[in-house]
């Protein structure tokens, strides 16, 4: 028996796995990992709602690991200038999460109200979300009765 073998076949379409670096669990989640670099173990970066979501925690992963020649789902969504300090698996999970439930919580907030494409504003995934204004309480209200 020689060692080429035959070309080995895949069970799954390539319309299963829409991204690199992630994999759907059986009840319709989205996760995913990456190897570390010259190790046997696996970074885990989350589970989301959406593949896009998904794929973008492990988009932010690679490019932490890699560096810019990494091969990415979305090159054009990648903020080049944000760079860690600690690039620990810790940090990079953190990182990678971040991005990915920013990125969830888009998709989800767009499904419920759709704006036409050209009506939404961009939106950088890759920065901090500022906190939102307090509303004034509503002096009118009395619970205590």
């Amino acid at each position: 028996m020689d060692g080429g073998g035959a070309p080995r076949i895949s069970s799954r379409r390539r319309s299963d796995k829409p991204y690199k670096g992630i994999r759907m669990r059986k009840w319709g989640k989205w996760v995913a990992e990456i190897r570390e670099p010259n190790k046997r173990s696996r970074i885990w970066l989350g589970s989301y709602s959406t593949a896009v979501a998904a794929a973008r925690a492990y988009d932010t992963a690679v490019f932490y690991l890699r560096g810019p020649t990494a091969k990415l789902n979305f090159p054009d969504q990648i903020a080049a200038g944000s760079a860690l300090n600690d690039l620990s698996a810790a940090s990079i999970r953190k990182k990678a999460a971040e991005v990915g439930a920013r990125v969830d919580a888009l998709h989800s907030t767009n499904r419920l109200s759709p704006k036409p494409a050209w009506f939404q504003e961009e939106i950088d995934l890759n920065k901090q979300p500022e906190p939102e204004p307090a509303e004034p309480e509503d002096s009118s209200l009395d619970y205590s009765s």
